[in-house]
C-alpha cells in the first residue's frame, strides 16, 4: 500500500504527490484562487443583473432602499471587517505555532460571523412582517398606505365639516401623509378657494413645475428590488454559514494538534475565502444600502 504522506524535517506533512512542502502550499493556494474566481464570477452575474435593473428602473431602487436600515448594514460591515482581522491573526498564530492564540482567533471569528447572521435575521424579520418580500410573495403592509381611509377628503367639507375642529398639528400631519395623485394638486386639499390666476407670463416656471410634479407612493414592479435584495444577501449569507462551518473544522483540527508542527495551509486557505466573503458584503452594502 502506498504511503499517503510523510513528515519532512521541518515537521510539515507533505502528501506523496508533492515534491516538498512549498510545492504543496503553492498548489493549495492556486486551487483556492481558482475556486474563489468561480465565486467572483457567480456574484459578478448578480451584480450585472443589479446594474441592468437599476439602469432601466431607477425609481424602484430609490423606493426600495429607503426600507433598509443603514445602521444595521453599517454594523454588519464593521463586524465583518473585525472578523477579517481575527482571521488573519489566526493565520499568523498558526505560522508561529501559537495554538492558544489560534484557537482564540478562530472562536472570535466565528462569533463575528454569528453576530452578522443575527443582525441579518433582524433585518429579514422586519421585511417579513411588512410583506417586503421577493417576486410573488411581495405583499407590502405599510402604515402610511393603510392610513389612507383616515385622510381628509373634499366631501368632508362639502357636507359641513369644520376645519377649525381639527388640531393644527394633526391637520398638517394628515395633509403631509396624504398621497398626491396625477389629477389632484396640493392646492385641492385646502378648504380655502384658490387664488385667481395672474396674467399670463408672470408665473414662476420652477413653482409651476413643482405643482405639476406628482408624488408616487409605490412604483410599479417594486418587488424587483426586494427580489434582488434577498437573492444577493441570501446567497452571501449562505457563504457566511459555509465560513462558520470551515472555521469550526479548523478549531477541531487545532484542538487535536494538527497545527502543532507549524502547518498553517488550511488556516490560510479558509482565511482567504473569508476575506473574499467580506469584500463581497462591502459591495452589497454600498449598492443596496447607500447608493
Amino acid at each position: 500500500m502506498a504511503d499517503h504522506g510523510h513528515n519532512q524535517g521541518d515537521g510539515l506533512r507533505v502528501e506523496h504527490h508533492f515534491e516538498n512542502a512549498d510545492q504543496q502550499y503553492q498548489s493549495a493556494k492556486l486551487g483556492m484562487w481558482v475556486f474563489l474566481a468561480t465565486e467572483i464570477l457567480f456574484f459578478g452575474g448578480l451584480f450585472v443583473a443589479y446594474s441592468v435593473y437599476r439602469a432601466n428602473h431607477p425609481e424602484i431602487f430609490i423606493f426600495g432602499h429607503a426600507f433598509l436600515d443603514k445602521n444595521l448594514g453599517a454594523l454588519n460591515t464593521v463586524i465583518l471587517i473585525c472578523s477579517s482581522l481575527t482571521a488573519a491573526w489566526a493565520v499568523r498564530a498558526a505560522q508561529l505555532r501559537q495554538i492558544g492564540i489560534l484557537k482564540l482567533m478562530l472562536v472570535l471569528t466565528m462569533m463575528c460571523a454569528f453576530g452578522f447572521m443575527g443582525v441579518k435575521a433582524v433585518e429579514y424579520n422586519a421585511k417579513w412582517k411588512h410583506g417586503l418580500l421577493w417576486a410573488g410573495s411581495y405583499d407590502p403592509r405599510l402604515d402610511h398606505v393603510e392610513s389612507e381611509p383616515d385622510l381628509i377628503h373634499e366631501e368632508d367639507f362639502e357636507n359641513g365639516g369644520d376645519l377649525e375642529e381639527l388640531d393644527v398639528a394633526e391637520t398638517a400631519e394628515i395633509i403631509e401623509m396624504a398621497p398626491v395623485t396625477e389629477t389632484e394638486k396640493p392646492s385641492d386639499r385646502s378648504a380655502v378657494a384658490p387664488a385667481a390666476e395672474g396674467p399670463a407670463g408672470l408665473a414662476d416656471p420652477e413653482s409651476a413645475a413643482a405643482e405639476e410634479e406628482t408624488v408616487e407612493i409605490e412604483p410599479a414592479n417594486a418587488q424587483i428590488y426586494f427580489s434582488v435584495y434577498f437573492l444577493m444577501t441570501g446567497l452571501h449569507g449562505i457563504h457566511v454559514l459555509g465560513g462558520i462551518g470551515a472555521f469550526t473544522w479548523l478549531l477541531i483540527c487545532a484542538r487535536r494538534g494538527d497545527f502543532d508542527t507549524g502547518h498553517f495551509t488550511r488556516v490560510d486557505m479558509v482565511a482567504l475565502y473569508w476575506h473574499v466573503v467580506d469584500i463581497i458584503w462591502i459591495y452589497l452594502f454600498l449598492l443596496l444600502y447607500l447608493i
